[in-house]
């Protein structure tokens, strides 16, 4: 009887993967979702954060690894103190309390963690800042969250000198990661941390936190033409924290985090990821490296990456050598990876398991591809359809709205065809909004979606599932588009190319280029009446205020630029006309590396399109 039992059973799991392959891995994904349900209710019943998570660490396992940076390596224990010691200087020299905000405004290195611990163990929250804004947009993001103080690395101190006296007026104190500064206004800190007892600060000092108590801002482009700062409280940390647990990542494991730690990708993903697995090791760099990508992982034993798309297509260009195959790499968890390039990467460097995420820093819903399907951002799971209610529904490109029925609702897309992702916004499923910027966290929302008073975000993004449940990306609505990784918001650039005297009207928008993941900036100018486009004038003015990233990479010279009825710019055939100066007849400049702006030439064309010119 006990042999008839066991074969009933395997015949059933026979016939069960034979209707659905996936299933094995379904259920373990949902087992492994159901766990981190269990963790975060009861995160919520006895509070805990990622600091707790850290400071457990610190107890088990004082002297492991935790920040390896350069030639440097930092334990749990070492990171401890180090926090602690910038929790009492920042107690004593900037008065922080429970609830203040500070902003944080440095590159990837071991110090931009200890500033953090040091802000959680005093129970503030942190404002993440690009380092690549300045002027205009570093004085928006930095006046969204109310913070008290500006924190910023050495190396950044000229952009900070820019915004200075605006912030002198608004009476903000401003600290800088050395050891002296002679400049009136900033204050030296590094110095006033290195006197500071590491000594525990106590628990006492964020006893009044909560799940949903705000733990961070992180900035998103939008439409609006400036970032937008993403209010993330402590559930949603935990939350996206959990993302390495339910991928398969281990606490023996070795991650390597070279994304900005100001995006959601490397600080949530990464950093707080590997410090709610317990005790993971991080291979902390400042920058992305393809030269170098392979070698720090064979020299710092990496097993698991995380990555953009665009990353997996450098190291596909990257040249070949003998020994790429030889590394510990199991796993890369990310998103935006073509399929093509996808192919390309595991063919080369061996049998890795990707792991491709899709989400917003700010939205409610989220998809896995826990499976490694090519090309699928996720994958619709049983559990996760219980659990999360959201939808893909008709959408009018032309009219940039939701298409709706007789009633005044929304209409579902059958399975197969490509709508626009809304998720229901709940308890459950929150959404916070945007710091200052009610207008745009009010624009996220579809309200009346499939009955009357529901009310859903919308993501913004154009998905498509397939028959086996399988998602894929497939367009951005709106005036975003994505290039070396980052948002780029068109209104933004649009604003800072009309700041120069000649340009009457500007329309930015983003084009494919062959080879390259994203779209890439591009900007369609009306000159004033009897002005000529100034090459070196505009390429000062973009280098100046612009992040390398949203400089348009071309501009098109019209005599009048294409509006709709209510006079929106029209975008749509400009960016599939492109930059091919045989097929346009408008003057066309190319933004040249470290040169500027010169005539765009056939040749160059040939260039980009061929490949041997890399953008």
């Amino acid at each position: 009887s006990v042999v008839i039992d066991y074969l009933c059973r395997v015949e059933l799991v026979l016939l069960l993967t034979s209707e659905n392959p996936y299933i094995l891995k379904d259920i373990s994904y949902a087992i492994a979702a159901i766990k981190v349900g269990i963790r975060l209710s009861k995160s919520g019943k006895n509070f805990r954060s990622i600091l707790d998570d850290f400071l457990d660490a610190v107890k088990k396992h004082p002297h492991k690894n935790f920040i390896v940076f350069e030639d440097s390596s930092y334990t749990y224990s070492q990171a401890d103190r180090e926090s602690n010691k910038v929790a009492r200087a920042l107690s004593a020299h900037v008065q922080l309390k429970q609830g203040d905000t500070a902003a944080l405004f440095l590159g990837n290195e071991p110090l931009f963690v200890w500033m953090w611990l040091g802000l959680a163990k005093l129970g503030c929250t942190a404002s993440l800042l690009n380092y690549n804004i300045r002027s205009k947009s570093l004085l928006h993001c930095f006046s969204c969250c109310d913070a008290k103080v500006l924190i910023a690395g050495a190396d950044l101190r000229g952009a900070v000198e820019e915004v200075l006296p605006t912030l002198k007026q608004q009476g903000i104190q401003v600290l800088i990661l050395s050891d002296k500064c002679d400049v009136e206004g900033i204050e030296s800190f590094s110095d006033k941390i290195q006197q500071a007892s590491d000594e525990p600060v106590s628990p006492q000092l964020r006893a009044n936190l909560n799940l949903k108590s705000p733990a961070l801002y992180i900035y998103t482009s939008g439409t609006t033409g400036l970032p937008k700062a993403a209010v993330l409280n402590h559930e949603r940390m935990l939350m996206a924290s959990y993302l390495q647990s339910m991928s398969g990542i281990h606490s023996d494991d070795v991650i390597y985090i070279y994304l900005p730690l100001y995006h959601s990708a490397g600080f949530l993903m990464g950093l707080c990821g590997a410090i709610e697995r317990g005790s993971i090791t991080v291979v902390l760099r400042r920058k992305f490296s393809a030269s170098n990508f392979w070698n720090d992982c064979r020299k710092y034993n990496v097993t698991v990456i995380q990555y953009i798309g665009e990353i997996m297509r450098y190291l596909c260009n990257s040249p070949k050598k003998d020994n790429e195959r030889d590394h510990k790499v199991r796993l890369a968890l990310g998103n935006g990876i073509r399929a093509d390039t996808w192919a390309d990467f595991l063919q080369r460097f061996g049998d890795i398991h990707i792991c491709e995420c899709y989400g917003a820093t700010e939205g409610n819903v989220g998809f896995v591809n826990y499976i490694g399907k090519v090309g699928a951002i996720g994958r619709e799971n049983f559990f996760h359809k219980r659990f999360v209610s959201y939808a893909l529904i008709r959408y009018d490109t032309e009219k940039e709205e939701p298409v709706r029925d007789s009633k005044g609702f929304c209409i579902k897309v059958p399975t197969g065809e490509t709508g626009l992702l809304v998720g229901k916004i709940s308890r459950t499923t929150p959404f916070s909004g945007y710091a200052k910027n009610k207008q745009q966290t009010e624009k996220k929302k579809l309200k009346n979606v499939f009955e009357t008073g529901d009310l859903y975000f919308n993501s913004g993004d154009l998905l498509r599932i397939d028959d086996e449940g399988f998602v894929y990306f497939q367009d951005r609505i709106g005036d975003t588009f994505r290039w070396k990784g980052e948002n780029v918001a068109t209104t933004e650039v649009s604003d800072h190319l009309l700041a120069v005297g000649f340009i009457e009207e500007a329309n930015v928008y983003g084009v494919k280029v062959p080879g390259h993941e994203g779209r890439i900036g591009m900007a369609a100018l009306k000159l004033k009446e009897n002005m000529d486009f100034d090459c070196k004038a505009t390429y000062q003015h973009v280098k100046s205020y612009l992040p390398s990233y949203a400089r348009p990479r071309f501009i098109r010279i019209q005599d009048d630029l294409a509006v709709t009825g209510t006079f929106k710019q029209m975008k749509v055939k400009l960016a599939e006309e492109g930059f091919n100066p045989a097929v346009i007849k408008d003057p066309l400049f190319f933004l040249e590396d470290n040169k500027g702006y010169v005539p765009m030439t056939q040749e160059t064309f040939n260039s980009i399109s061929e490949g041997t010119l890399r953008l």
